[in-house]
């Protein structure tokens, strides 16, 4: 009989949800035992959902951290908490999902890796992407040489416009002052997949990209600040009427889902419980007033140490969320179309083979939980910390994205070519 971990977790928004409930669902691998969450109502949501004691809801991070609670810690809090708790949970003797992105510090990527070393605990990096089917099947063409030598990739992020308002306009991770510039916080993924596919270090990056849009000055005449009292709110696409009340009508009113559960954490969501949330909250404000200040657009041109170039684009302006990913070889192309929903090879003189990532999905309720990549992810830590098993995304290879991502940010700022590493 297998061994069953407790878990406890600390951040129970959306994605400490997710996770809590992933390992939730895997009952002969995990028991969810002890949560924390400075917000009354998830925390309550959570204790019903995960069947937790009163004994064990705790409601701030001295009290949750004054003892280990459980053997593995899902942390899934704000960006600038995770570095912090993460060493505070290393030395408690904690095995740690650790949310994404670790830590927008280059000073605290480096204590990290430091007190891993010290404290050799597990720490798995939530790049849930590297276990999603379709992201996968990629590297294993890449790998059995189907389109031969990688020479150059192309990669655009499409964020989709109501996303890039609710999340980084609107939402948590709008001022990079209180979390990660937009390269780091939305692209983390990217640059951890395009790391991983080239098998190479990155040697030097060049980046531009600006705020564009999403500020006062653009904000069409006679707006107004919350979209309760603007004449625009029906026909304004960012209007939170449109996005809050419109869209889940149209997803067939779901009780709980994202993004609607981060406008609203009231169990189950309603229309009246929406339009009260965003009414009241930061959710409601025009998108042309708010204290936003990460980029709406960014491009990367990298040169990796095996020679391979990339092209990274992150673009707010599209209706079309996902990822556009076109690796360019000696022998043939392969392009992963999330969008689409298409995985095609070209073999230069030979067939073409499409696959339908639907297809690459084990099970079809996965296909919204990136492909069934947050199971894989909870299952390959217990792979790691039970069966002593290579994580599927080192620590190390997890910060060298994130290295990549500051050089990124240091060149858009500065407009210079940055080395990612120092001779």
């Amino acid at each position: 009989m297998s061994k069953i971990y407790t878990v406890a977790v600390i951040g129970c928004g959306s994605r400490g949800w997710v996770y809590g409930t992933e390992m939730f669902n895997k009952p002969d691998k995990y028991k969810v035992v002890a949560i924390c969450d400075i917000d009354e109502t998830r925390l309550k949501n959570a204790q019903q959902k995960w069947g937790i004691d009163d004994a064990n809801l705790f409601r701030t991070e001295e009290e949750f951290f004054k003892e280990k609670r459980a053997d593995v810690l899902i942390l899934a809090t704000q960006d600038r908490d995770h570095v912090r708790m993460c060493v505070r949970a290393m030395e408690l003797g904690y095995d740690i999902l650790l949310e994404k992105p670790i830590s927008p510090l280059y000073h605290e990527l480096i204590e990290l890796l430091e007190a891993n070393k010290k404290y050799k605990r597990a720490v798995v990096v939530c790049h849930v992407l590297r276990y999603a089917p379709a992201f996968v099947k990629v590297k294993q063409l890449l790998d059995d040489g189907e389109i031969g030598k990688l020479i150059r990739i192309e990669s655009i992020e499409q964020v989709d416009y109501w996303h890039q308002a609710h999340s980084f306009v609107r939402g948590n991770w709008r001022n990079d002052s209180e979390t990660s510039p937009m390269i780091m916080q939305k692209c983390c993924h990217d640059l951890d997949l395009l790391q991983w596919y080239v098998g190479s270090r990155c040697s030097t990056v060049y980046s531009t990209g600006d705020l564009a849009f999403f500020n006062k000055e653009n904000q069409p005449e006679g707006a107004s600040d919350r979209c309760q009292d603007c004449k625009l709110i029906n026909t304004c696409p960012y209007s939170a009427e449109r996005l809050y009340i419109e869209r889940w009508k149209e997803q067939d009113c779901p009780e709980w889902g994202w993004p609607f559960n981060v406008v609203c954490s009231t169990l189950p969501n309603t229309e009246e419980g929406l339009r009260k949330a965003y009414q009241e909250n930061q959710y409601g404000r025009c998108v042309f007033a708010c204290d936003n200040n990460v980029v709406d657009n960014q491009s990367v041109d990298m040169v990796f140490e095996n020679g391979v170039k990339v092209s990274l684009t992150m673009t707010a302006f599209t209706d079309k969320m996902g990822r556009r990913m076109c690796f360019h070889g000696s022998l043939g192309e392969i392009e992963l179309n999330e969008p689409e929903g298409t995985l095609t090879v070209w073999r230069f003189g030979g067939e073409k083979t499409v696959y339908k990532t639907s297809e690459l999905v084990e099970n079809e309720k996965d296909e919204f939980n990136h492909g069934g990549g947050d199971a894989k992810l909870c299952d390959s830590l217990y792979a790691v910390i039970n069966d002593g098993v290579v994580a599927g995304t080192s620590l190390e290879s997890s910060v060298e994205s994130h290295l990549m991502a500051l050089a990124a940010e240091k060149s858009r700022k500065e407009n210079i070519v940055v080395k990612v590493h120092e001779d």
